[in-house]
Formats: structure tokens, C-alpha cells, sequence
């Protein structure tokens, strides 16, 4: 493995520029956890439910995923090596050398490529094309011909990325993203490329400085409601910020001066009336409520043992559940959590006819996962209060994600469903043959 990727997904990436001004603040947070931020949210966006959202994008131009059901369904990719292999070669040489090409054949070109990067590990065929790959793609991006080739280049360059990271190509590709999230008239062009900025940042060697900016950046288009790069209210670019804020937050290790104008800028969008939006906020708030605590030891030659503390400072897991680790609060993330509580109890619990009843389900399961985080910050997404007759304790955490028969990995906190919800926005119906296979991918998820 690279130094290059494990730099990339080393916990503890690095602290806010706040937290870096005040030496003197608590450590904070453990491995693989969250972000910066700033400004305080103004209205929330307006929009339709997630099917009117989602437009009628392929596997190959789409980052959404829809549910969580859906996204821990693995996929069955199967296809002849040869055939794979010579077809990404044919489809790597028409896409560098894009002499006499029209818009409809690059179209069709890179939807072959990303099908094949997609459904196959494929670092091997592409190593030492890179350059040359991301050139054509940022040709592609910076002409917006297409919007469908513009969604399509955007999309093949953070498959690049995940199946061969480099440490050169954020600094070539961050300005051309930024600039099709600015000045696109495309929503979807325009969400695209905030995808991928997330994914460019994370594993195209970005600085911890650019990290924190971009978070920023990201911050600020959720605090406007899109309307700092042009799309006013408009669902998909805001959800695509507050996601991809989510997923680069996982590499922060301290959050303890910032948290509260992000919890607070994620709030403002528990009004909108856009599930995606809802969701996605609510997500993010648990993930930084989460990063307010750190993991204790019972081994006193460990880092942060149990014995260093008072008794009245530890949390336990009320269910004693073996394995959970005590935790120590380091810092309030928001001030105002009964408020908070209030309105994650409301959505926990809604039930409109402005909705559909699919809509309302979503809302009230991911609601209920975070107020049951945020009230009792041992337990994770999904987690199961009904008692087993069999054991006598509560079931817990139920989210796995099943490695086709062979194996499990849970998702019991937040900043690994972020991580799984990043990958799974790019890798698509791909992400089992990913994680199975590319390095990456595995080590974003150990």
C-alpha cells in the first residue's frame, strides 16, 4: 500500500485551524471522525421528495444512494476478465486520444469506462494512464458540451481516484470542480462535481489545510441554501454539501471549537422540505455529537485509561452490551441540545400527508437513530432497543453490510456509515467487489 493512502486514512488527520490556536484545548475525538466549519443557516431548502429529486440517472451518472437498505445490498459483478480488460484498454486509448471524437461517442466512451472501473478492481490497467486519463476528463469538464458528459467525466475522475489515489491530482482537478459548482447552469452538473470534490479531497492529496477549506467551502453552500454558488434552495446541490461535509469530517480529529456553528448550520436544515436535506443534516449532527466523546481503556498503560477520571464523568452503555467501551465527554458540541432534542423527537415521529409514506418511514428511522445517539452516545445507527428473549440485553447495533456469504462488517457508528455512504455514492452497485478487492476501499472501512 502507498504511503500516499495510508496518509489518506490514518486516523486522527488533523484539527481545526481553531482547535490548532488554542493548544491548550482537550484532545478530542478517535480514530476516523469530523470537521470545521462556520456561518449560521438561513432557510432551509425547498424541494420535493427523494424519487422527484433523484431525476432519472443511471448507475454510471448517479451519486445518490437511497437508502440504507438498499445501499447494504450487495451486488453481483461477475464478468469475463478478458473481455473486461481489452474493453477498459480500448476505452482508455479512445478517451486519451480525442482527435475526431464527438460528443455522443465520448458519452458513450466513458460510460463503458466507468461500468468497468465500477464492476472490476481495476488499478493494474489504469496504472501510469492516470495523468493522461484525468487530462481528458477535465477537457471534458471545463467544455461542458454535455451536461451528460460533463456528469460523466465528473463521475469517471472520482472512480479514478478511489481505484488508483494520487497525491497530484487534487491540486490539477480542485479549481475546474469548484468552477463547475460556481458558475454550471446544470443542478446535476453542479451536484456532481460537489461529490467529487469530496472524493478528490479525500484521496487526491489534499493538504489538511485544503481539507479544512473545503469544508468550509461546503459549509458555506449549506449555510446559503446553494444560493453562494447560484442554486437557490435547490435540494441536490445542498444535500451533495452536507453529505460530502459528512464524509471529509471523518478525517478531522478535533472538532471542539467548531461544532457549534456546524450543529448549528445543520439545524436550520431540519426544516427543509426535502427529506435528502433533512436526512443528510440529521446524520451529520450525530456525527458530530459523536466526535465530542473519545473511547476510555480499561488498561492503564493505554492511552486515556478509565483511572484517570472520576467515576462521575465516565459513560457506560446502560446495557453493559461486552465490547462497548466507556466513554469520556471532552467537550459540549452544542449548547442548545434540549431544543435539539425537541425537534429530533418531532421528525422522529412525524406523520404528514405532505409526504409519502416511504418519505415518512426514512425520516422517522434515521430520526430515531440519531435522538437515540444523541441521548445515548454508546449506541449507533441502527440500533436495536427490542430485548432478545435469548440473551436477556437489548439486540443493539443491527446495521451490517454482508461480503456476498463470507464475511460481516458492522456499522455501528456514525463516522463508518459516513465512510460507507461516501463510498457507496461513488462505487455505486460496486462497492462489495471494491471492498473485497481495492485496498482503498477496505482500509476507508477497517
Amino acid at each position: 500500500m502507498h504511503d500516499l493512502r495510508r496518509q489518506a486514512l490514518e486516523s486522527g488527520k488533523t484539527v481545526s485551524r481553531k482547535a490548532q490556536s488554542k493548544q491548550s484545548s482537550p484532545a478530542t475525538s478517535r480514530p476516523n471522525s469530523a470537521p470545521p466549519s462556520r456561518a449560521h443557516s438561513r432557510t432551509a431548502s425547498r424541494a420535493g421528495s427523494d424519487e422527484e429529486e433523484g431525476g432519472n440517472l443511471s448507475d454510471e451518472t448517479s451519486f445518490s444512494v437511497n437508502s440504507i437498505d438498499e445501499m447494504l445490498t450487495p451486488d453481483n459483478n461477475e464478468q469475463s476478465m478478458d473481455a473486461w480488460r481489452a474493453e477498459l484498454a480500448d476505452r482508455i486509448e479512445e478517451l486519451i486520444d480525442r482527435k475526431r471524437s464527438s460528443i455522443q461517442g465520448r458519452e458513450k466512451c466513458l460510460t463503458t469506462f466507468i461500468r468497468i472501473l465500477t464492476s472490476q478492481y481495476a488499478e493494474e490497467e489504469i496504472r501510469g494512464r492516470e495523468p493522461e486519463l484525468v487530462a481528458s476528463f477535465l477537457k471534458s469538464i471545463k467544455a461542458e458540451s454535455s451536461e451528460k458528459e460533463t456528469v460523466l467525466a465528473i463521475k469517471a475522475l472520482a472512480m479514478t481516484l478511489i481505484t488508483s489515489p494520487s497525491d497530484a491530482i487534487y491540486d490539477t482537478a480542485s479549481t475546474p470542480l469548484k468552477n463547475i459548482i460556481s458558475d454550471s447552469l446544470s443542478l446535476i452538473s453542479k451536484t456532481a462535481a460537489i461529490h467529487t470534490l469530496g472524493a478528490c479531497t479525500f484521496y487526491g492529496g489534499a493538504s489538511d489545510d485544503e481539507i479544512l477549506e473545503n469544508m468550509s467551502y461546503l459549509l458555506d453552500i449549506i449555510s446559503s441554501d446553494g444560493e453562494q454558488i447560484s442554486a437557490r434552495d435547490a435540494p441536490l446541490p445542498v444535500t451533495a454539501a452536507i453529505e460530502e461535509y459528512g464524509f471529509l469530517a471523518t478525517l478531522i480529529d478535533d472538532l471542539s471549537l467548531d461544532s457549534e456553528d456546524a450543529i448549528d448550520a445543520f439545524t436550520d436544515q431540519l426544516s427543509s422540505s426535502s427529506p435528502g436535506v433533512q436526512m443528510a443534516a440529521g446524520e451529520n449532527i450525530a456525527l458530530l455529537y459523536e466526535k465530542s466523546y473519545q473511547a476510555l481503556s480499561s488498561d492503564d498503560n493505554d492511552h486515556n485509561p478509565i483511572s484517570d477520571y472520576s467515576p462521575t464523568d465516565i459513560i457506560s452503555d446502560p446495557d453493559a452490551t461486552p465490547g462497548v467501551p466507556k466513554l469520556l465527554q471532552t467537550y459540549i458540541p452544542y449548547r442548545r441540545t434540549d431544543q435539539l432534542i425537541h425537534t429530533l423527537s418531532d421528525l422522529a415521529s412525524l406523520n404528514t400527508h405532505r409526504l409519502s409514506k416511504k418519505d415518512q418511514k426514512a425520516i422517522r428511522t434515521t430520526f430515531a437513530d440519531v435522538l437515540n445517539s444523541i441521548e445515548y452516545p454508546t449506541r449507533g445507527p441502527r440500533y436495536q432497543n427490542a430485548v432478545s428473549h435469548e440473551t436477556g440485553k437489548r439486540y443493539g447495533s443491527r446495521m451490517v453490510v454482508r461480503i456476498h456469504q463470507e464475511g460481516v462488517m458492522r456499522i455501528d457508528k456514525w463516522w463508518k456509515l459516513h465512510r460507507l455512504q461516501g463510498l457507496r455514492r461513488v462505487l455505486q452497485g460496486g462497492f462489495v467487489t471494491h471492498y473485497e478487492r481495492n485496498g482503498v476501499v477496505f482500509e476507508s472501512l477497517p
